[in-house]
């Protein structure tokens, strides 16, 4: 059940923006929407049980095995009193024992909650809050937490007092997973919907608390099912190379996973570029996500590091220009594809595939909307026509049910608009882009202070927000530089009142209360905060008397 009341509004247009927005959002496509992910894995599992699932450095996992490893798993979950509808928090490094479980989660109808175990406590304590105090889909009680990891002993005593949640260990996956009969364990016989919630992101939040997006098991299958962005069936080979708390995690795992193809875990917790491309090529790997700003750096400094894969998907912030020319130079016109969409709409939403870049461009476009998705470009309650700049609002079956224990805010960011007489259940993005004559979006901005940095979505607010908690900061102001090669940083500029108020002061007080990539790069002090003539901050002439030297860098 929703806790919040949809307000439904019309959406006025002219002929020719309605005929643009119905044009390109003719994507529905066949694909499972009554089946759970538990379902589609088993079924892939059963049709392919010899292919392996699974790679990391030199173990590999075949479907069989998985699903054996994940049912003994799930068998144990439930004998500890994991029941459907309830959340498993996973910390567990990139392996096959997080695979393992990650199926296992999902076969007992609970909902997987990744988060990382260099999260400060604060941070990590709030997100169980949150998934605590939200009712469970089946029940009218708060769902039960808990929490499953390779860390335990560390977790335990960084979280004393959670007793209420349970600590459970992930068994190692043995070098030899192949398990004779006296180990089998039949899939269980739970029943999960494909309305049931599979997984939860934490997003950054303006409050200074994250926000979580709870993702159903059928926004999963519409990601990955009859995809227009890349080849995906049973001879893809996937790179799973995104943390799994970052969405990009979901389509590379279950992109291979849920159609008899092959997920192969990075092996390391950083990137090397050398050990990318041994992985690449090592493994045969056919499709790979890249962070633009990561992106950038192959391109930089290896561009053949990516040379043997079929297709690669880029996306996570605005492109230079000037990469993606290189890219289109080396690899030509049907290898390149860049990707956008927020959490809240299960990873991806709309593609383009690079083919050229006209002359005149001064922005790659972000494409057309992906199959069974529909995009709109709303100004003011009309729909734009070709040309004209607004708000990106997209629609379909990836979109979240809504954020978790915050009524105010999915009402005002999940809307529901009458468009010719038809009703459409959107998300209000915050970004901003306009149709071209031939319906592809350009991206513009946005419409508040959200950015994304190496593909993470993070609101200067929240940053703003902690900054503000320091008893010696009397004014702050966050903000994004970037340098020519297109690389962005967070800044933050501080005026301070009182003792202890030093560059690296700020930023070890921010270190236990954020994670590490919202952390700024520079802190400057400040006398004051130069104002425009609207009054607001003067952005501009902040950073041209205190940026690019003078700061504390990281």
């Amino acid at each position: 059940m929703r806790d919040w009341e949809p307000r439904i509004d019309k959406l006025t247009f002219d002929r020719d923006a309605l005929a643009v927005h119905r044009r390109i959002n003719r994507t529905g496509a066949p694909y499972p929407d009554g089946s759970s992910v538990k379902e589609l894995f088993e079924r892939c599992a059963r049709n392919h049980a010899d292919a392996v699932a699974v790679i990391h450095r030199d173990r590999a996992l075949r479907y069989r095995e998985l699903n054996q490893l994940a049912n003994a798993l799930a068998a144990r979950l439930q004998q500890e009193g994991l029941k459907r509808g309830e959340t498993v928090g996973v910390c567990i490094d990139r392996s096959p024992e997080l695979i393992v479980a990650l199926v296992a989660i999902l076969k007992c109808g609970a909902a997987y909650l990744p988060f990382d175990p260099s999260w400060p406590d604060e941070r990590v304590r709030g997100l169980f809050q949150v998934v605590g105090g939200s009712a469970a889909p089946h029940t009218q009680e708060a769902a039960r937490s808990w929490m499953l990891s390779d860390r335990v002993p560390a977790l335990a005593a960084r979280f004393p007092e959670c007793h209420h949640v349970p600590v459970l260990p992930v068994l190692p996956v043995p070098p030899s997973a192949s398990a004779d009969a006296s180990d089998h364990h039949a899939n269980p016989d739970t029943p999960v919907s494909a309305e049931d919630i599979a997984y939860i992101n934490f997003t950054s939040g303006s409050t200074g608390k994250p926000k979580g997006v709870p993702i159903r098991h059928q926004s999963i299958a519409r990601l990955v099912y009859g995809a227009t962005y890349a080849r995906l069936d049973a001879r893809t080979v996937l790179l799973q190379l995104a943390p799994v708390t970052f969405d990009a995690a979901t389509f590379e795992i279950w992109g291979a996973l849920l159609h008899g193809g092959t997920c192969v875990l990075y092996p390391s917790r950083f990137v090397r570029l050398s050990e990318l491309k041994h992985a690449l090529r090592t493994h045969g790997v056919t499709v790979l996500f890249l962070t633009t700003a990561l992106f950038n750096t192959v391109m930089d400094e290896a561009p053949d590091t990516i040379q043997s894969v079929e297709t690669v998907l880029t996306g996570g912030e605005a492109h230079s220009l000037k990469h993606i020319r290189r890219g289109l130079d080396r690899f030509g016109t049907e290898r390149l594809v860049s990707v956008y969409g927020p959490t809240e709409c299960t990873t991806f939403a709309t593609y383009y595939p690079i083919r050229e870049l006209l002359p005149d461009e001064t922005a790659l476009p972000i494409g057309l909307p992906i199959q069974n998705t529909r995009v709109y470009v709303v100004q003011d309650r009309k729909l734009c026509a070709p040309g004209e700049v607004g708000e990106v609002l997209i629609a379909g079956p990836g979109l979240s049910p809504g954020y978790l224990g915050i009524p105010d805010v999915t009402n005002e960011r999940f809307v529901e608009y009458d468009i010719d007489g038809e009703v459409e259940r959107l998300y209000c993005t915050g970004d901003r882009a306009y149709l071209r004559e031939d319906g592809n979006l350009v991206f513009q901005g946005r419409t508040d202070d959200q950015v994304k940095i190496s593909g993470y979505r993070i609101e200067l607010g929240e940053i703003s927000h902690h900054l503000g908690q320091h008893p010696a900061v009397k004014q702050n102001f966050v903000t994004v530089s970037q340098d020519v090669a297109g690389e962005k940083a967070l800044l933050a500029f501080v005026v301070s009142e009182g003792e202890g108020c030093s560059p690296t002061a700020i930023r070890d007080f921010l270190k236990e209360r954020l994670p590490g990539y919202m952390i700024p790069s520079s802190v400057y002090l400040c006398e004051s905060l130069p104002l425009s003539a609207t009054g607001k901050v003067d952005r501009k002439a902040l950073l041209g008397v205190h940026h690019p030297s003078g700061a504390l860098s990281s």
